[in-house]
């Protein structure tokens, strides 16, 4: 570093092994937290009755919800026992798009499933979770028999409140054979995100509401009862009654639609057979583009207006590409005969692979060049190719238990890049899972507190914890190792085994061994020797959590290895089956090579040409000699491999293994590095340092030692794109532009600064002509209101609330988090909780940027410890939004009293 720099090791692993304590003990406190609050909070729309005990055989109830102490009854397990499975369900919702005489969005359902009894049973557990069930002689639902079957009449009905079961006892056993259940019910149609559930947008000054939905994990329960687990395939013929105008969608094509003046009835085709989560129902007031991919309907819905200003024009034109890409990929044809996606205002996760009608956030589906950034062109090209890459992997062949999330997230996870790049081949996109993947789960899975991919099926058991699954590790590492496992085997091994899998278990439920299976099937077809079997090779990366750190001593061939830890001293309480990743001893060149694409992406045999290895690759003096040979002369170093140099390096020094100093030193050379990956790497480690010692004398020789490094590169696209006015051509060339004004803003050079707020200033003085290009404009708006103050945020604020676009509109809102003045961000944070400012999609990411704001980190902290109960029930119980939100107001953390302030709060919290 340069001179007044120096941090030692111990002041930097200090630093990450107290952020990661507080981050992991508070999301445990959250997770016990959501069990305390599962057993005693009771719904609205459950009747408003408290929760009482029952004996072990219920008394029957009108619908009150019954919460029972632990026993072993069936109605107190998660998991339905395996006596019945459902064949269909004829089902008819009607939701209602105006509030009641009680001031509630509700809906009214009725549902037939037909079922199999596979075992003698007097039992019938059913999934529901704030339904209102209409009684049928004085039970919740009515049992009859299908095929000259006979059932036993119904004992007694209740609501198990904390297992979410309707529960319906019988007088006597149903024999084998074929049965219908009949229930009709009522809920609440809310702005809860999950189930089926309201989204609401103006138009016009018109207040519009649309009715969607969220299944996964486990709300498909909240829409209507089913057995609500993805092994229990189905067909589903399902009925929607709708205003007039409005128009109604699913996942199976629309047959017909019937109605009089005032309402309308759509009926669709059958679904496929199809597990509940993938299940969606939508009425709107939308319109669409559509064209015609061979034998498929694609057609993008959205606001009308977004549709009348060409927004769905992109995603419209990548989708059949992309498709035509995964069909040869898969060496299947699409399942289906359309292809729906539509934008929600308010939606919680990026986009969901409902089968045949994928729901998207806005931002996720819709493009405007004249405001969209090139980085939102990618997000929705490969969140578009992510849930198309879900209807075969995923939809058609479906995982049988939550456990194995991580292959069908971590496979779509992956494959969106190929299917990325096929739509836009001269992006090189599929090199940005390193980035996007590889580095992002290799800081997640170097900590203690990690977990295995795949877990044991009775581990996972509660809605919290299924939700819990989906995290970093099954998504980053699921993505990694897939991808080790595809260029490991060859594509055209992986593809084949991948073929054989899809075509033997199309419409089924698997568990991800037998993929295994299926690649080793084809390793054998295809002749390729290995040296163990793939279910060998692939056990050490799914069932151990971390990874290692390989030391090879070059002049004997030697490896040794040990689990790689960011904290040495820290315990890992989930032992290994396996002792390495990799046999030890000597080995030959083959598996040396093979060794080095297993462990990471950095390629020994390339980088090391010309220079003999005689060191341990782990020593201080072995990595330097090679970092130093590796960065003297860049053009003979792939991209890729710098930016991997760069990574290690610092995972390395955090591990204790190398000093901090040298993993410093590797960011020397940036001064003449001017491509994306390897300065998007520093950028990513460096951004660490800042947020550990943005409040410390450290802070300012960091900031002069970085703004001398990114001189030449800001300086460098000040050139190329004549003074600012002309776009960089290749697209991580716009990437960099980006992190030049960036950090060279930040680091307060002045040029920098006088550019960003004087283009601020100009869109201030019309507001109807913004000077800004739009890849530039988050950086720009973020670091003019951070220069400015309450007239430079409120004119963003303004902006905000005119904005039609959602990209636009999550810039802004982004950038208002950049301000430097105390109050302006406690006004924010307040905002945040009410939706008619901030939707409640938006809502922990704005509080998590407030975080990243070293003016913020303490607001935000406090602003969600006063505001506990509130956020936990909007956002907790396991969902992603709420770790993200525990992760980002915790992530600055590194001294013994935030620590001790995190440990208060779980006292606090737990016992109060």
């Amino acid at each position: 570093m340069a001179k007044g720099f120096y941090i030692s090791k111990a002041v930097g692993i200090a630093g990450i092994v107290l952020a990661a304590a507080a981050v992991a003990t508070i999301i445990a406190l959250s997770v016990v937290y959501a069990e305390e609050k599962s057993k005693n909070v009771v719904s609205p729309t459950e009747g408003g009755v408290e929760t009482r005990p029952t004996t072990v055989e219920p008394k029957p109830t009108t619908g009150e919800p019954t919460s029972l102490p632990p026993s072993n009854e069936p109605w107190n397990k998660y998991r339905l026992p395996d006596t019945l499975i459902p064949e269909y369900y004829n089902m008819t919702l009607w939701p209602h798009l105006n509030v009641n005489q009680d001031g509630m969005y509700i809906f009214k359902g009725s549902s037939s499933v037909v079922f199999q009894c596979l075992k003698e049973t007097d039992l019938i557990l059913i999934h529901a979770k704030k339904l209102n069930f209409t009684e049928f002689d004085g039970h919740q639902a009515n049992l009859t028999g299908v095929d000259g079957s006979k059932p036993p009449t119904i004992k007694s009905t209740w609501l198990q409140e904390e297992t979410q079961y309707l529960v319906i006892l019988l007088n006597d056993n149903l024999a084998p054979g074929k049965y219908q259940l009949d229930t009709d019910f009522q809920g609440e149609l809310a702005d809860d995100l999950g189930g089926f559930y309201r989204s609401e947008y103006y138009e016009d000054g018109v207040k519009k509401v649309v009715a969607t939905t969220q299944m996964q994990a486990t709300d498909a329960r909240k829409a209507f009862p089913c057995f609500d687990e993805p092994a229990m395939k189905a067909v589903f013929h399902i009925t929607l009654i709708h205003e007039r105008g409005t128009v109604a969608l699913s996942n199976a094509t629309e047959n017909i639609t019937m109605g009089d003046l005032s309402l309308s009835r759509t009926t669709f085709e059958p679904t496929k057979t199809m597990s509940t989560y993938l299940l969606a129902f939508i009425v709107c007031d939308y319109l669409s583009i559509e064209a015609q991919a061979e034998n498929v309907s694609i057609r993008i819905w959205a606001r009308k207006k977004a549709i009348e200003e060409g927004q769905g024009e992109y995603a419209l034109n990548v989708t059949g590409p992309i498709l035509k890409f995964f069909e040869d990929y898969y060496n299947s044809s699409y399942p289906l005969s359309k292809s729906d996606q539509i934008a929600l205002p308010d939606f919680n996760a990026g986009a969901m692979e409902n089968w045949g009608l994928i729901t998207y956030r806005e931002t996720a589906l819709l493009y405007d060049s004249a405001v969209s950034s090139n980085s939102n062109k990618e997000r929705i090209v490969t969140v578009i190719a992510h849930e198309l890459a879900h209807m075969w992997f995923g939809n058609l062949v479906t995982l049988r238990w939550w456990n194995d999330l991580w292959l069908n997230e971590g496979f779509a996870s992956y494959v969106e890049y190929l299917g990325a790049d096929f739509a836009e081949p001269e992006w090189n996109i599929k090199d940005l899972i390193v980035l996007s993947d590889m580095h992002r789960v290799f800081a997640v899975d170097a900590l203690a507190s990690s977990h295995p991919l795949s877990s044991k099926e009775d581990e996972i058991n509660r809605p919290a914890q299924i939700s819990e699954v989906f995290d970093t590790i099954s998504y980053s590492k699921g993505a990694s190792v897939l991808r080790m496992l595809s260029e490991f085997l060859s594509e055209p091994i992986f593809t084949s085994g991948l073929s054989t899998y899809l075509n033997h278990f199309a419409y089924n439920n698997t568990v991800y061994t037998q993929l295994w299976d299926h690649l080793q099937s084809a390793v054998v077809r295809h002749g390729l020797a290995l040296p163990h079997t793939v279910h060998d090779i692939m056990n050490r990366w799914v069932l151990q959590m971390g990874f290692p750190v390989v030391t090879i001593d070059t002049s004997t061939g030697t490896v040794s290895q040990k689990h790689f830890l960011l904290d040495p001293d820290s315990v890992v309480d989930r032992p290994s089956d396996f002792n390495r990743i990799v046999a030890g001893g000597q080995l030959s060149a083959f598996d040396f090579f093979r060794c080095t694409i297993l462990i990471s992406e950095l390629r020994f045999d390339t980088i090391t040409h010309g220079l003999p290895l005689n060191k341990k690759l782990d020593q201080s003096t072995g990595f330097s000699e090679l970092r130093d040979h590796c960065l003297s002369s860049l053009q003979v170093i792939p991209v890729i491999n710098r930016a991997q140099l760069v990574e290690d390096a610092f995972n390395l020094a955090r591990a204790k293994i190398i000093d901090t100093t040298l993993a410093l030193r590797t960011t020397k050379y940036l001064s003449k590095e001017r491509e994306y990956m390897p300065w998007q790497t520093a950028i990513n480690n460096l951004d660490y340092f800042f947020l550990m010692f943005d409040r410390t004398e450290v802070y300012g020789p960091m900031q002069t030692y970085l703004r001398n490094q990114v001189w030449p590169l800001f300086e460098y696209f000040r050139e190329i794109t004549a003074d600012w006015t002309v776009v960089p051509k290749g697209h991580t060339d716009q990437y960099n532009q980006v992190n030049a004004i960036r950090i060279a803003c930040i680091t307060g050079v002045k040029e920098c600064l006088d550019l960003t707020t004087g283009w601020y200033k100009q869109w201030m003085n019309n507001s109807n002509s913004n000077p800004i290009h739009p890849n530039l404009r988050s950086t720009v708006y973020c670091s003019a209101i951070a220069e400015g103050g309450v007239e430079e945020w409120d004119f963003g604020w303004k902006m905000f609330e005119s904005a039609s676009i959602a990209a636009e509109a999550e810039k802004i809102r982004t950038a208002l988090t950049c301000t430097k003045q105390p109050w302006l961000l406690n006004r924010f944070l307040e905002y945040t909780l009410d939706p008619n400012k901030i939707r409640k999609q938006d809502a922990t990411s704005t509080i998590i940027n407030i975080a990243s704001n070293v003016v913020g980190q303490s607001l935000a902290w406090d602003f969600v410890r006063a505001r506990w109960d509130h956020l936990f029930n909007q956002y907790g119980g396991g969902s992603f939004s709420f770790s993200n939100l525990i992760n980002g107001v915790t992530k600055r953390f590194s001294t013994e009293f935030e620590l001790k302030q995190v440990k208060d709060t779980i006292v606090m919290l737990y016992f109060c």
